[in-house]
């Protein structure tokens, strides 16, 4: 991949240290968020089925029999345990075909949510209708399970018009094909234990629609949406290829999430892989950090730590195949003063109320600007002060310090400056973010990594210093060795990309060049603390740290709690914006140092001592050589286009991947972990339109 990562220079204390690594939102957005604007009932058909009835009234292909049987259709996913994800078919979103995001949606506090709760136990039967916020439009249960995962309501994906899944594009056939579809989703997710084979799917459908199954079938099965994950039924059945037919060499550069994902994806296709890796462990801006003291041992999540939305996730489903329950990161996130008193509730309510109106009349002014003028765009944080000072909002010192707050979290959700932030596209994911709680994982995200990574042939130490590719195939130059295959498949971060430290050999074209240069990749840091006793209380997750100078409102800003899932008393501070960048030239010791002082000014008025950390560890993504920061976000002159264009392979040899190459869900790891299983898929379509007949 990259060159060695070197770590800052030891601390004097030998309890704190530092880590160069990528921060949780590397690969994790805000924390919980809101509900954004309710969607357009035009837009939402009653179901699938209604959908399907066009002027030619095709025959549907379910049966009478699959209509009146309740137990041979899929029962919502149950929920986990007492602080766990809630039922992925309850809060999901059909994606917004908008090129424009409406109002920004990212505010502090409260789950985001795309649908009302739905009520109901998981014995409800396939064909009961659930209502949405509107009451005017129902949707089915089958279709909700599709749009969580990414399907459109009543239309094909790119994806699956590339597959040609259907002969003729609308009409009946694609109609029905979409009812198929979203059916045999569903019924694998009702157990994701077990291997759902290609006779279980056509049980319930009609026999004169059994084409369309083998194509639904098919198109799932090799892009990754049912049959994945690490039960040991699906481990064992993915060992072995799915077609019996062996195909040509692919290099992985890189094994974080994209490029573990793909790698197993790729062996189960038929694929000969291997994954060349610049660190000494795979994972990339995934890293548990075990910490310890006087007996005393605390899982650290030091990058990709939130899943956040585990509606549709697939990381959701990886959790739910080895057991792990899930622990809601719970809305409740009291806000400090810079000296330790806590924030009225009147004003902290007032300033948040007044940001969230500032945000939406700077997305109609982009509305209109972008309507007149094609081009226009500034940055997100001018736009804001504008229309701050325009109408007269914080002018009081304690509320300016409020307000800066909420710009904090604006800038660790993107990892970026206000003043770095496309005002008109740094939102452009937001309709197609995943319904749902934001969760922890007990233990941190490395028990998904060390399971991933298998027994895949992972070759450590190994940074890829060039990429040399023609018609011929691909060779790759790693750590003195020379690697040869027909394909390579790059993961490496954005940041690496910016850097240029890979020498792509043709280069690569100006397209795409054009594209590194104008995305963004930003910094967030953090600083992982274990103490010998919980002093902070169990009843919340979150807190806040208001600054007083505003160049350092992302300084220690918010405080997770990871007691509840990590073994032990741990805290982790986040550095965000300005702060996060001057962070990485402190020094560990007074970084800790300014992190306790906060603390005792906040639990000594309270009578509560803040003893220090039995272990402290600062990270440094920045000055990873891997990462080279933490991750993507829209600046100024970019767009999601941007996106889609680096995921663009080059002369059917060389695929991209990774959070950065997610037009739909960047800076997140299941943005990582389906970026992976789609270029798998596009691997494989290419490998068989080269041969023909699905030999390579």
């Amino acid at each position: 991949m990259d060159a060695p990562s070197p770590h800052a220079p030891s601390a004097p204390n030998p309890t704190t240290a530092s880590e160069a690594s990528p921060a949780t939102a590397a690969i994790t957005p805000p924390p919980p968020l809101p509900p954004p604007l309710r969607p357009n009932p035009e837009q939402l058909p009653t179901s699938p089925t209604d959908s399907a009835r066009t002027e030619t009234e095709p025959d549907l292909p379910m049966s009478s029999a699959l209509d009146s049987s309740p137990s041979s259709s899929p029962d919502p996913e149950p929920e986990n345990q007492p602080h766990s994800s809630s039922d992925p078919t309850a809060d999901a979103a059909p994606p917004s075909g908008h090129p424009i995001p409406g109002p920004p949606t990212r505010r502090r506090r409260r789950r985001k949510k795309f649908f009302t709760e739905i009520n109901g136990g998981p014995s409800l039967s396939r064909h009961r209708r659930y209502r949405l916020s509107d009451p005017a439009k129902e949707i089915d249960m089958e279709a909700l399970i599709a749009i969580s995962v990414g399907f459109p309501v009543d239309s094909l994906t790119e994806e699956e018009i590339e597959a040609n899944v259907v002969s003729v594009i609308g009409g009946p056939e694609q109609s029905n094909y979409i009812i198929v579809r979203n059916h045999i989703l569903a019924r694998w997710r009702s157990n994701v234990n077990a291997w759902l084979t290609f006779d279980q799917a056509l049980e319930a459908i009609r026999s004169q629609h059994k084409t369309l199954v083998e194509s639904a079938y098919r198109f799932l099965l090799e892009h990754g949406y049912i049959n994945f994950g690490l039960a040991p039924a699906v481990i064992e059945i993915k060992s072995r290829p799915f077609d019996g037919v062996e195909r040509v060499n692919v290099v992985v550069i890189g094994a974080g999430l994209a490029g573990l994902v793909a790698a197993r994806q790729l062996v189960f296709l038929g694929f000969k892989v291997v994954v060349l890796e610049g660190r000494e462990r795979c994972g990339g801006r995934v890293k548990t950090k075990r910490m310890s003291g006087r007996g005393i041992v605390a899982a650290a999540d030091l990058g990709g730590s939130v899943l956040t939305g585990v509606n549709g996730n697939p990381l959701g489903v990886l959790a739910r195949q080895i057991g792990l329950p899930l622990h809601k990161v719970r809305d409740i996130c009291p806000l400090y003063l810079p000296d330790g008193k806590a924030v009225n509730k009147d004003v902290d309510s007032k300033v948040e109320a007044s940001f969230n109106r500032i945000l939406d009349r700077v997305c109609k002014l982009r509305q209109a600007m972008i309507e007149e003028v094609k081009s226009v765009d500034v940055p997100l944080g001018t736009a804001l002060e504008a229309f701050r000072r325009a109408f007269k909002v914080a002018e009081d010192p304690q509320e300016r310090m409020l307000l800066d707050w909420h710009l904090a979290n604006l800038e660790y959700a993107n990892a970026s400056l206000m003043s770095s932030l496309s005002m008109a596209y740094w939102d452009q994911d937001d309709p197609y973010e995943m319904g749902g709680d934001h969760c922890f994982i007990p233990g941190g995200n490395e028990r998904f990594i060390k399971d991933l990574a298998g027994d895949l042939p992972i070759f450590y130490n190994r940074t890829v210093e060039g990429v040399r590719y023609g018609s011929d195939g691909v060779l790759v130059y790693a750590g003195g060795q020379e690697f040869r295959g027909d394909m390579a498949l790059c993961t490496v971060p954005l940041g690496v990309l910016k850097k240029g430290t890979i020498e792509f050999i043709p280069e690569l074209p100006r397209r795409k060049l054009d594209a590194i240069q104008r995305l963004g990749f930003g910094l967030l840091n953090k600083v992982a603390m274990l103490f010998s006793y919980n002093f902070w209380g169990s009843e919340i997750d979150t807190f806040g740290h208001l600054a007083e100078d505003p160049s350092m409102r992302g300084e220690f800003f918010l405080f997770y709690s990871y007691h509840a899932v990590s073994g032990g008393p741990l805290l982790i501070a986040l550095v965000a914006g300005e702060a996060a960048i001057k962070f990485e030239m402190m020094s560990p010791v007074e970084s800790v140092k300014r992190v306790l002082e906060i603390l005792r000014g906040i639990y000594r008025p309270k009578g509560i001592a803040v003893p220090d950390p039995l272990q402290a560890i600062c990270t440094r993504w920045g000055k990873d050589h891997f990462t080279y920061g933490s991750y993507s976000y829209v600046a100024i002159g970019s767009s999601g286009d941007d996106y889609d264009i680096l995921s663009e392979s080059v002369g059917d040899r060389l695929f991209f991947a990774g959070e950065a190459t997610n037009k739909q869900y960047p800076a997140t790891m299941h943005g990582a972990f389906l970026s992976g299983m789609r270029e798998a898929a596009n691997i494989l379509r290419i490998a068989k339109r080269r041969t023909g007949n699905g030999r390579t």
